[in-house]
């Protein structure tokens, strides 16, 4: 904020982008308010009513809720305070201005992994020390199951606040984005970011709604989800051999909290080590960037020992190694996207060579290229998750093994204050190009951000794979967690203490391990209910994908028949003798969004609840994992397929295959166009429906423990 904003006109536009943004997040919040409000309400009637769910559940989801929203404020705040900035630090070079965008990012990263931490943090000291000394035996003489499955809960709110802000932030910046590259750069052959371009100021919007405010509240979540459920994991493991053995167990809980705050440290440390050179290449920026993220990596994998080492964990080396494995997923994944994305290599600039035989052959081979990426990522979580599993026992004791899934996934996600940073960088140095253009600068300062802009596009590209990626571990430990919801809810909720295990007679609830779990609820693939589990989680990623695709039409229709009018009834904007509505543009882009992202964020709350209630527990495990699987792959297809076309189109801009306004420019244009709403709605978003449908099936656990069974009765499905 030191810095200066340049000239009138720069301050000028920075201003309209700000106002856009802030009237965005305001009619987001007031939407958002009014969902939270309807679902308090009913956690308040299934825990005072139904007494299917804890009391304190509902206070617990609002909190989560409230902190991501909030990381989404202060987030979106500093990026439009720094667009200008980071403009006028280029004039000086390329280093000033990659220092002011990339630390301006840094405090989305900051301040999501603080306020997490404070979150949960919070809920642990008062669930434990407070709660016991004001409810004696409230929670029974060991709190710490109970403790963990209540904190989960807030995870939901954090999820729901993250699935309204990606969905509405998608929509919003792609219906601008549309609308500004079709009838601006294709139909009247303007510049991008031209200020006679009516849509220009809502797409400068747009970039800060879906990449800063949506990015920072998907990660929010991601990163609480997983600390939460490898605590409560490994309370349950502990639990299960040992339930009076509460020393351990507090052990395996403080585990990821502690090795998440050491994260945040080393972050900070990696956010000072980016810089670079004038002049540098694309592939120098990246490397400028990775240094710092690998530095603060090792330094997890490093710190890593002595934390396990002091917390004297029985098999420590074993955990470590699972550290280990979810930190080098998450680099080979950014390190797989980045190869896919970036036009420094091969896959996007065959891309670009396909723009000879025009746009058709040009989305084809983008195709092509983005399902050939997707194998690589699978691979890489399928290596992690056996060793991460495996490793630390999960051969001979389930619970032990998916504590280990669930620490890797926060290995992974230890230095995402740094790793969100290059994310939010992206959408700073994108308006930073457009500052330039809109106040006229010297070509070099947009040369400058052009750069940088490039290399945003190669990090939000590489982010939504990291985020992808953790968000496939985390699901992955939700699904466990849900079971120890589950367990709570038989015991606490429906009064059932001991369960009739087929073969084996009855056994204590408490006792009972998940592979007996899974012989009480027949969950195998014999049974119906987990086929069709399968399927509606399966069907479930497509769906939401084709809603939030066809909303981002809608809206961007109506913005293209707005700057198609703007042009026709004011001829004078062409001619620089009248400025355009820029504020109309942005008000059609907020009020779509608003309109769009409701019936979407709400089928991923309902499906869950409804398959629980129809096809009891087996066929709510059915559908988290079908929509994990395809929806991680699809997820990874649609994240890069965007990337790659926009860095095709970069790379001919930069004058191979006949530069700017040339045809070939024109087919990737169409191509990039085809990928906005695949890398900045439908992708992002999809990570979101996995985790959100894992949360809500968690926090309504009490009551499909209670009353699943009493409605598969009534239907014939017992």
């Amino acid at each position: 904020m030191k810095q200066s904003e340049g000239t009138e006109v720069m301050r000028e536009i920075a201003q309209a982008v700000r106002e856009g943004a802030m009237a965005y997040l305001r009619q987001q919040y007031k939407v958002v308010g009014i969902v939270f409000v309807v679902l308090c309400v009913i956690f308040l009637i299934m825990a005072f009513g139904l007494n299917a769910q804890n009391k304190v559940v509902p206070f617990a989801f609002l909190t989560g809720g409230f902190f991501s929203g909030l990381c989404g404020f202060l987030g979106m705040k500093t990026a439009t305070n720094a667009s200008a900035r980071t403009t006028c630090a280029a004039m000086e070079g390329l280093n000033s201005g990659l220092r002011i965008a990339f630390r301006a990012g840094a405090v989305m990263g900051l301040v999501v992994v603080g306020f997490a931490l404070l979150d949960i943090a919070g809920w642990f000291l008062i669930l434990y020390y407070l709660f016991p000394k004001i409810f004696p035996g409230f929670l029974g003489t060991n709190p710490l199951p109970q403790i963990t499955v209540i904190m989960l809960s807030f995870g939901m709110g954090a999820s729901t606040q993250a699935l309204f802000a990606r969905v509405g932030g998608g929509i919003y910046t792609k219906a601008a984005d549309v609308g500004a590259d079709l009838v601006g750069k294709v139909e009247a052959g303007i510049p991008e970011d031209d200020p006679r371009n009516p849509a220009v100021i809502a797409d400068n919007v747009g970039d800060n709604v879906g990449d800063v405010a949506g990015m920072g509240a998907d990660l929010y979540e991601s990163y609480a989800g997983s600390i939460l459920a490898t605590a409560a994991l490994g309370v349950a493991a502990v639990a299960a051999k040992d339930h009076g053995n509460i020393a351990l167990q507090l052990k395996y809980l403080s585990a990821p909290m502690i090795i998440a705050g050491i994260g945040v440290i080393l972050s900070i440390l990696g956010i000072y080590m980016v810089r670079t050179k004038e002049g540098a290449t694309m592939r120098q920026l990246m490397g400028s960037l990775n240094l710092g993220i690998n530095g603060s990596a090792i330094g997890i994998a490093i710190c890593s020992i002595p934390v396990l080492w002091i917390l004297d964990l029985p098999n420590r080396w074993q955990i470590w190694g699972a550290i280990v494995a979810g930190l080098a997923a998450g680099l080979i994944i950014g390190k797989v996207t980045e190869i896919f994305t970036s036009h420094d290599y091969e896959p996007t600039r065959g891309i670009a060579r396909q723009a000879e035989t025009g746009p058709a052959t040009v989305i084809i081979e983008g195709i092509a290229v983005v399902m050939e990426s997707t194998a690589i990522p699978v691979l890489t979580i399928i290596v992690a998750v056996a060793v991460s599993f495996y490793l630390p026992g999960g051969a001979t004791d389930t619970l032990m093994g998916l504590y280990g899934v669930g620490i890797a996934a926060v290995g992974m996600l230890a230095t995402l204050g740094i790793t969100l940073a290059t994310d939010a960088y992206g959408p700073i140095a994108d308006n930073a190009g457009a500052n330039a253009q809109m106040s006229e600068l010297d070509p070099n300062v947009r040369q400058r951000t052009d750069q940088l802009d490039a290399l945003g596009n190669t990090t939000a590209a590489t982010g939504k794979g990291f985020a992808i990626g953790s968000a496939a571990l985390t699901a992955l430990a939700l699904l466990a967690a849900y079971l120890e919801e589950v367990r709570y809810g038989l015991i606490h909720m429906a009064d059932k203490t001991q369960l009739d295990i087929p073969g084996e007679g009855m056994v204590d609830t408490v006792k009972v391990s998940i592979t007996q779990f899974m012989s009480y609820y027949n969950v195998t693939l014999m049974n119906p209910k987990v086929l069709i589990g399968l399927f509606i989680g399966s069907a479930m990623a497509f769906y939401f994908c084709a809603l939030t695709m066809k909303a981002v039409g809608r809206a961007a229709g109506a913005m293209v028949q707005e700057v198609r009018r703007q042009f026709r009834e004011r001829p004078g904007i062409m001619k620089r003798e009248e400025k355009p509505d820029y504020a109309r543009c942005v008000a059609i882009s907020t009020a779509g969004a608003q309109r769009e992202m409701i019936l979407p964020s709400l089928i991923a709350i309902i499906v869950p609840v409804i398959v629980g209630l129809v096809f009891n527990v087996a066929g709510v495990l059915g559908l988290l994992a079908g929509g994990l699987a395809t929806g991680f792959v699809l997820a990874v297809m649609m994240a890069n397929a965007g990337g790659a076309w926009d860095n095709a189109k970069k790379y001919i801009e930069g004058g191979e295959y006949g530069g700017k306004g040339s045809d070939n420019h024109n087919a990737t244009i169409v191509g990039d166009t085809v990928g906005d709403p695949f890398k900045d709605t439908s992708g992002p978003s999809l990570n979101i429906l996995i985790k959100l449908m894992s949360m809500v099936s968690v926090v309504f656990a009490g009551l499909i423990a209670k009353y699943g069974d009493v409605i598969g009765n009534l239907l014939g499905m017992g």
